[in-house]
């Protein structure tokens, strides 16, 4: 399936509506763990990377208020004539939220839950390093940084897991977020 937007158009827009470098750098992290699942499990790197980019589109005006995000998002992106499979992976991101169901059943669904997911993790894993880049963090810190739930708590394991209906062990997962990061690390200051 082809998208109506490039890469670039993605990034405008995400740049139109979302001011703090913290969010964009979340967007540009989700975008990077996007390409590598979609490399692994033989999917459109292109595609899967947009909406990791577009995924939380509208954070910076929902954040307050869990029950409309991701909607604004998908009301914006059907005006570019985005498919509706697609919004319904954006949607279903936020699923726990939203009082329609929006279950994640797609290989897409469950890639944008946990890959998103896992970036927080990954970032918080990153900042407690002592060089605090991103190259020196290896799999097993973030491993050990999973199981102590106080670490980074905000971040739901078990969505994390989801990454299990991909076919990947939390380790290989993990790995592939890692490599996601590392290809980006100059652009997100990690």
């Amino acid at each position: 399936m082809s998208l109506p937007i490039i890469r670039s158009e993605a990034l405008a827009l995400v740049k139109k509506h979302n001011k703090e470098q913290a969010n964009l750098n979340h967007f540009l992290e989700t975008e990077a763990v996007m390409r590598e699942l979609a490399n692994k499990l033989g999917e459109d790197e292109e595609e899967w990377g947009i909406i990791g980019l577009l995924h939380d589109l509208d954070w910076e005006e929902t954040q307050a208020d869990p029950k409309k995000h991701t909607l604004k998002t998908c009301e914006i992106l059907s005006k570019k004539d985005f498919p509706e499979e697609i919004l319904y992976t954006i949607k279903a991101h936020n699923n726990e939220y939203l009082e329609e169901d929006f279950p994640p059943k797609s290989q897409r669904d469950y890639a944008l839950r946990c890959g998103e997911t896992i970036t927080g993790l990954i970032y918080a894993a990153t900042l407690v390093r002592p060089s605090k880049k991103v190259a020196d963090v290896k799999v097993k810190s973030v491993k050990k940084k999973f199981k102590d739930k106080s670490f980074a708590a905000n971040c739901r394991r078990d969505i994390i897991m989801e990454c299990e209906e991909l076919g990947l062990s939390l380790d290989e997962f993990i790995e592939l977020a890692l490599a996601g990061f590392k290809k980006i690390a100059a652009e997100i200051g990690l």
